[in-house]
């Protein structure tokens, strides 16, 4: 009998489910788009029963080819968009729809938070608030929904609500629940003083689930979800971990200094650390599986949230639709520097930079699609470069040794060149298709038993790619994005008014 692995990748645009042989080589990968809903402007909501439909459906696709190939799935575990908030009831029903992750309407409430305070608990937890973390979530909900609350029983993260679909039982696990800042490090436990910063009783406490290792087994797929995936009844589910973990995992950068760049929906840009360090001072720090490590990470939506939002954008005005394969391809026939135009991706906002909105300046009416393809892709690379620079100085070491680059930016040559151009750091193209099921995958495999010392990624060096000939025209192009990201913190506060 031939076992293989299973791992389900749910982001905030697509949910994927792949399959690996216990080498961990990809089988198949089956992947359709998730249900979102623009509320408002600032408002960012999903159809929890919706969602696991669409899972449910590709599992049951990759379930149905992996049957007629001969292969028997050994176990599953899921990772999905870490933050945000999944609240269901004692039966697992949810209580309301989801909050996504690039949901903002919380702003004011972290604008309000005492500063002091904020550093005593970063230092206990290594995150910083920020509107879309569950905790800041339940807080509005506390001011603005009670009777939700009150029908809640338990806070769930993305993956946590598949993994409950799959097997009936609440779970939640240490990487997840230390990336969304509830977790004390030092303790694996979660921290009260959380609850009191954010001005929520401790009663409210009782929503979060058990704490598992990632690798751990927390249930079994039921009859039920048998019935609607395909999945053999009885299969073991692991607890999984969030998909800032689960990519680099699935990368291979899991050594210390090991520095990954993450170029999905959200920019990720993580470097491992020893878990028994002072938090390095960023956005968030994750737990890893291997509890002698932790990742450092800073995070936020601004990476292909804005080529998302400029290809929906010029859809809207084709004929046909207009794909980001579409811009990076226009946006190559600019010379480095968009003609002067400069992006600042906020269109999701981001943890930092309160009011923030998805800004282009310097149009003049000689710049067409082409010059703002270029900046919306410059933009981006140039705000994951302020973020890199913050873990430079945050108190982790990095590598000296070529970073990995992954998502968008490494599978397309030309953007892969800007990013090495613009962080001034070389870096190698990681073009495993499903970095991040893949990673969890791994997890499951652990779980099973099965020796995942052959799921190793070996780096390739005709992978690397060194700063060229840009380099310094966009070292003079990030002085002036500094600049003017500094200079529109006013600006973004009248906006919001």
């Amino acid at each position: 009998m031939k076992h293989c692995l299973i791992g389900i990748d749910v982001g905030l645009t697509a949910a994927k489910a792949a399959a690996f042989d216990e080498d961990g080589a990809e089988l198949r990968t089956v992947s359709a788009p998730n249900p979102r809903v623009a509320v408002a402007a600032d408002r960012q909501e999903i159809d929890m029963a919706a969602l696991w439909e669409v899972v449910a459906g590709v599992l049951a696709d990759l379930t149905a080819w992996l049957d007629a190939e001969g292969w028997t799935p050994r176990a599953v575990g899921a990772t999905g968009h870490g933050n945000g908030l999944y609240l269901v009831d004692d039966r697992l029903r949810p209580v309301r729809t989801a909050f996504a992750s690039t949901d903002s309407r919380s702003e004011r409430i972290v604008g309000a938070l005492d500063a002091d305070e904020v550093e005593r608990v970063r230092l206990l937890t290594g995150s910083v608030p920020w509107a879309g973390q569950p905790g800041v979530l339940l807080r509005w909900l506390h001011d603005e929904e009670p009777e939700t609350l009150e029908r809640a029983r338990w806070a769930l993260s993305c993956k946590d609500w598949i993994t409950a679909c799959l097997t009936g039982r609440p779970s939640a696990d240490f990487s997840d629940a230390s990336a969304c800042g509830l977790v004390n490090l030092a303790e694996r436990a979660y921290e009260p003083a959380v609850f009191d910063l954010l001005g929520l009783p401790r009663d409210l406490m009782r929503l979060q689930p058990e704490l598992s290792r990632s690798d751990e087994v927390v249930g079994a797929v039921t009859a039920a979800s048998a019935a609607l995936t395909g999945l053999p009844e009885g299969t073991p589910v692991v607890a999984g971990c969030m998909d800032c973990i689960a990519s680099p995992i699935g990368a291979g950068a899991v050594e210390p200094s090991d520095v990954t760049v993450i170029v999905g929906t959200w920019a990720i840009n993580s470097v491992v650390v020893p878990a028994d360090s002072e938090p390095p001072r960023v956005t968030l720090n994750a737990l890893l599986p291997d509890n002698r490590y932790m990742l450092a990470q800073e995070v936020a939506p601004t990476s292909a949230a804005g080529v998302e939002w400029f290809s929906t954008l010029m859809s809207t005005m084709a004929a046909d639709a207009v794909t980001p394969r579409d811009l990076l391809h226009a946006a190559s026939g600019v010379p480095a520097g968009a003609d002067g135009l400069l992006f600042l991706p906020f269109v999701h906002g981001a943890p930092e930079h309160l009011g923030a909105s998805g800004t282009l300046l310097g149009v003049k009416d000689k710049h067409g699609y082409r010059e703002i393809a270029r900046a919306v892709a410059e933009g981006i690379t140039q705000y994951h470069r302020v973020q890199l620079d913050k873990v430079r100085v945050s108190g982790a070491t990095v590598s000296a040794e070529p970073w990995t680059l992954a998502g968008g930016g490494a599978k397309n040559p030309l953007w892969a060149q800007m990013f090495a151009d613009i962080i001034g750091h070389p870096v190698r193209r990681q073009l495993g298709t499903e970095l991040g099921a893949r990673g969890v995958a791994s997890l499951a495999a652990a779980g099973a038993g099965v020796d995942t010392a052959r799921w190793r990624v070996d780096p390739d060096p005709s992978l690397v790619v060194a700063p060229g000939a840009d380099r310094e025209l966009y070292r003079r192009q990030a002085e002036r994005f500094d600049r003017v990201l500094d200079a529109m913190g006013a600006v973004w506060t009248e906006l919001s008014r």
